[in-house]
């Protein structure tokens, strides 16, 4: 094995098939879409060769500038969250009953696809036979709110199923991580005296900091791209109130089939995750990590 292994040609055989997969699917894709920023195109006909004009535009695009708020806001949102995702993890971590249940509920959603999930929300925040509103009249609420088509809580209303749907995803990852904290540093620590809280906040929260930073890229990364739950809900209304970047170069690409402006918009999102990912990776930097055995 050792003799296998240490052939370079046998070596670059077995990467080959995994590189030239991963050439083809992440990374030609990445420069067409950069390649066709380029170009005037509607999808059909021959490509005129534009410069960064579409890119010129795109700085200049009111409506895709409010589309990167709403993503950003998303983002902002999903990630204030995750405080809430680890607070109940660490709940279901420790030595409460029913725990094993409480998972298997908090993951259902995650066995749903998105159009379902979509659907399923679209009938809860319908404005006359949909139960949220129905449970505000029999409360007494006279005017119940249009959800999807105010475009002042649509946004809000759209965050509740994200925040549903990917709940179980991200409790999952931290209950996973409190787990792994090794038994004996708890018992240290409460033969010394240590309360539950303060052993929840100075000992498991401390511990689990760098997968906390990870799902903060996770939850960052995922709402700049978001679409489809948004689109089969709102479709970007009313009036643009839901439409985020994702959703804008959606509408753009094949809807006014604008394929050239559709892929700098594209492209455009990708620079931006990639920011946000090395901005996050730098606020969130430490020089030590915890490391526990």
């Amino acid at each position: 094995m050792d003799k296998v292994m240490s052939n370079k040609g046998i070596i670059a055989l077995y990467v080959l098939p995994a590189l030239l997969l991963i050439l083809g699917v992440v990374y030609m894709p990445i420069v067409l879409t950069g390649y066709y920023g380029l170009m005037e195109w509607n999808g059909i006909g021959a490509m005129s060769f534009i410069g960064l004009d579409n890119y010129a535009v795109l700085l200049r695009d009111e409506q895709f500038w409010s589309s990167v708020y709403h993503s950003f806001l998303f983002a902002l949102l999903s990630t204030a969250c995750l405080l809430l995702y680890m607070g109940v993890a660490l709940i279901l971590s420790g030595r409460i009953r029913g725990a094993s249940l409480y998972r298997k509920i908090y993951l259902l959603p995650m066995l749903l696809s998105s159009v379902a999930i979509a659907q399923l929300w679209l009938k809860i925040y319908h404005p006359t036979s949909g139960i949220l509103n129905n449970l505000l009249t029999s409360l007494g609420v006279k005017e119940t709110p249009d959800w999807l088509a105010d475009p002042a809580i649509v946004l809000g209303a759209l965050f509740v199923p994200i925040l549903w749907q990917y709940a179980g995803f991200y409790i999952l990852i931290y209950y996973a991580a409190f787990k792994n904290i090794p038994a004996s540093l708890i018992e240290a620590a409460r033969i010394d005296g240590a309360s539950s809280l303060q052993i929840a906040l100075r000992i498991k929260v401390p511990l689990i900091a760098e997968m906390f930073k990870v799902t903060i890229v996770l939850a960052v990364v995922g709402s700049l791209k978001y679409f489809d739950l948004i689109y089969v809900m709102t479709d970007g209304g009313p009036n643009g109130a839901s439409e985020v970047m994702a959703s804008y170069m959606y509408h753009k690409a094949f809807r006014s089939f604008d394929f050239g402006y559709g892929s700098a918009i594209g492209f455009f999102l990708l620079v931006i995750c990639l920011f946000a990912t090395w901005g996050i990776r730098r606020l969130t930097a430490t020089k030590d990590n915890i490391q526990y055995s």
